[in-house]
């Protein structure tokens, strides 16, 4: 019988531009959502999510909500 598992949810912010970044940078930035500094967006804590995250770490701002 498979148990009942609470996802994590993580707020992610975006703090800086991707501009004189790498390019892949920025489309880490368009796959999680964001695109202007300001935004926020709610993403599933995953492993995959986690990469993504690791890899902007210095352009984003991560707040974990559950």
């Amino acid at each position: 019988m498979p148990t009942k598992t609470s996802k994590k949810t993580l707020k992610v912010t975006q703090i800086k531009s991707p501009i004189s970044h790498k390019y892949d940078q920025a489309r880490t930035l368009k796959a999680l959502g964001l695109g202007k500094i300001g935004r926020s967006v709610e993403q599933v804590d995953n492993p995959c999510v986690q990469g993504m995250l690791f890899k902007v770490k210095h352009l984003v701002q991560v707040e974990e909500l559950k």
